[in-house]
């Protein structure tokens, strides 16, 4: 996934530079809203992080310019302004998500995984495969070697955050968003009950679950 970050603040933009380039993205970077428009409107980026308040050209500048383009980039708006006009101006003009400052960098990295996983929605990828598990997207059906699995919702919705990061590390705070919202908060025990489940229901077909317990960071969804 090819990102690119539109921030004034260089110590901001650095260090969110380094925290997705340790998780294996591409990032460039700039911190001039005039040069942030050159850098999106000549390369292909799946996402854009975007400053409203920027040098030259503001953020809502730069996404003007680029929705009127055939690009498909998503947009994720970085802003001070938390009124919920501000919110819905920025969406309505067309931005894919709205981040207030301050934040976490683990809300960060959940909600470029969300825009990343409707992408790859949007482009007909509508499976995820790890090692010999199969996840559908479109039939919400899990299966371990063509063989079906039952599972629940949640459990699904848990699948489907972990085998969208292959190979990297979720928090709890991640995946608790991906399956209840941001708004509430799945435990530690339930997110383990959950995943214990599925993986007994996988070994009954003869198999072995794909994710583990990196403990104290989370979960992987990892072949190896």
């Amino acid at each position: 996934m090819k990102i690119l970050i539109i921030e004034d603040s260089e110590p901001l933009r650095r260090s969110l530079l380094v925290g997705l380039n340790n998780l294996g993205f591409t990032v460039d970077e700039s911190g001039d809203g005039s040069e942030g428009l050159s850098m999106a409107l000549s390369s292909d980026y799946d996402l854009i992080i975007l400053d409203l308040m920027l040098p030259n050209v503001d953020g809502m500048g730069i996404l003007q310019a680029l929705r009127s383009t055939p690009s498909q980039t998503r947009v994720l708006i970085l802003s001070a302004r938390s009124e919920a006009h501000d919110k819905i101006n920025g969406l309505m003009k067309g931005a894919d998500d709205y981040l207030t400052k301050p934040f976490s960098f683990e809300e960060l990295h959940a909600r470029v995984l969300a825009l990343s996983r409707r992408g790859q929605l949007q482009s007909q990828q509508n499976t995820l495969r790890v090692g010999d598990c199969v996840l559908d997207l479109s039939l919400k059906t899990f299966n371990y070697q063509q063989q079906s699995v039952n599972i629940t919702r949640n459990e699904y919705k848990i699948i489907e955050c972990l085998f969208s990061a292959k190979d990297r590390v979720l928090g709890l705070e991640m995946i608790s968003e991906a399956v209840v919202g941001q708004f509430d908060m799945l435990s530690k025990n339930a997110l383990e009950a959950h995943i214990s489940a599925v993986r007994k229901k996988v070994r009954l077909l003869g198999g072995e679950l794909p994710i583990k317990n990196k403990r104290g960071f989370g979960y992987v969804a990892s072949e190896n």
